[in-house]
């Protein structure tokens, strides 16, 4: 039996990673890399851990969003405190409509690779490399461009190091605190078309009001102020990984030190890669995508690969299926989970399925569609009497036009107005917001069923 070592992915075979011509440049990057400090520590991704395990048994519910892919040229102060600032308020209205935590988890702070479809792409009979990602190569269409630069990383890291530390500020210094959250949360449901959510809102409003009326508020109940929030991405360009990978002082285990969670992608996660293997052998809580393609055979043998001690909160099965096809794929692997025993937290990410081709030439998503997807994943768990853990969406605070429908209705025509994202379209802040009243309903209803089924 091998043994893991941050570095055994190398003998691994690996998929969707560049190849870098400068060989010296990268050792030197790495080399650099590994006496930085990391961004995240061990203490904390035990924490998310122990909360993902209550998440498993429907103790509490992970609410995962952020970036398609980050950006060196879009970043901002504002961009990071306007999608904190959204997932603050879906974090509240699902914690109505669940009645239990709702775990905040960014794709900030590294997710700046991205897997694509194809090595190449082809703009006006001209054939390049593709964007990998601003981490690996730049989006701008020129041969230079396009080559795999090692000092890209070095970058990533000092904008990821820069996010963590505004968002750590954000979380403890009073921009958390619930009652402005909930504020922006009702200016919302102001709008004419969101009036059917103003009641869910006012019911928040009124909890709120009697809290406060019995003396916690934010004077008396730090956790009124503040909040915990966690970042993850896909853990794909594994020099960067390896690179800020640690050994904890306290219990000889090694950190993925680039963020709290890693996941594996759809296209990544072959039980005998370089990804899988190198994620088995970190302490973070690991994710899973789980597409069409995947095997009852091989989702056994990641379980055991990737949770060999069947740890509550330690691996996060994320489900993308697209809509309508959620009832076909979820049940088969479900049922391999339960035949195996095993502690998983079970997510829905309802926008990688379900991306088509707009009329005026963009890529998108309809917001039905990714509805549709998170309803079928809610019925399916109903049905099975498994736990529906989380959803997990590609969105941003700001006002893009890139998928379209919601309340703020956006056309086909209407994408060009405001299309921003390098790769993937996004929901934008009053689409996720609506999102989260709608994912509300349905936790809501759950836990009506279940009242009723306990109740006898």
């Amino acid at each position: 039996m091998s043994t893991w070592s941050k570095s055994s992915w190398r003998k691994k075979p690996r998929i969707q990673m560049p190849d870098y011509p400068d060989q010296a440049a990268l050792e030197t990057v790495e080399a650099l890399l590994a006496r930085y400090p990391v961004l995240v520590f061990a203490g904390e991704a035990r924490r998310l851990k122990h909360h993902l395990g209550a998440a498993s048994r429907g103790e509490a519910f992970l609410l995962q969003g952020g970036d398609c892919a980050e950006s060196f040229e879009q970043f901002s102060s504002d961009a990071i405190r306007d999608t904190f600032k959204v997932m603050l308020q879906m974090a509240i209205v699902l914690t109505h409509g669940a009645k239990v935590p709702v775990i905040k988890l960014g794709r900030m702070a590294g997710q700046f690779a991205k897997p694509r479809s194809a090595p190449t792409e082809v703009v006006n009979g001209v054939e390049l490399p593709s964007y990998r990602g601003d981490i690996i190569n730049d989006l701008n269409f020129s041969p230079e461009a396009r080559i795999p630069n090692p000092e890209n990383m070095l970058r990533a890291y000092t904008q990821a190091a820069a996010t963590l530390n505004l968002l750590r500020a954000f979380s403890t210094g009073g921009y958390a605190d619930v009652h402005q959250v909930h504020g922006w949360t009702l200016g919302f449901t102001d709008n004419e078309k969101a009036e059917k959510y103003r009641e869910i809102a006012n019911r928040i409003s009124d909890t709120l009001d009697f809290m406060s009326a019995a003396g916690v508020n934010s004077d008396t109940a730090h956790t009124l102020s503040s909040v915990e929030f966690y970042t993850s991405h896909e853990g794909l360009l594994l020099e960067y990984e390896e690179a800020l990978c640690r050994q904890d002082s306290m219990t000889g285990q090694w950190l993925a030190g680039s963020g709290h969670m890693i996941w594996i992608g759809d296209r990544t996660r072959q039980p005998d890669g370089a990804h899988v293997e190198f994620a088995s052998g970190v302490l973070n809580p690991i994710g899973l995508k789980c597409g069409p393609t995947m095997t009852t055979d091989d989702l056994k043998k990641l379980m055991a690969k990737l949770n060999p001690e069947n740890e509550a909160g330690r691996l996060t099965l994320i489900a993308r299926f697209g809509a309508g096809s959620v009832g076909e794929h979820l049940p088969r692997l479900i049922k391999a989970v339960e035949e195996e025993g095993a502690n998983v937290v079970w997510t829905c990410d309802p926008m990688h399925g379900n991306t088509i081709k707009s009329s005026s030439g963009y890529k998108t998503r309809p917001f039905d569609s990714v509805l549709r997807e998170v309803r079928e994943f809610f019925d399916v768990h109903a049905s099975e009497g498994t736990v529906p853990g989380g959803v997990h969406f590609e969105m941003t605070g700001q006002d893009v036009t890139e998928c379209t429908g919601g309340v703020r209705a956006v056309s086909d025509e209407d994408l060009s107005d405001r299309y921003h994202t390098a790769c993937d379209p996004r929901l934008n802040a009053s689409q996720s917001l609506e999102l989260a009243f709608l994912v509300a309903e349905e936790l809501t209803a759950r836990r009506d069923q279940e009242k009723k089924k306990a109740a006898g």
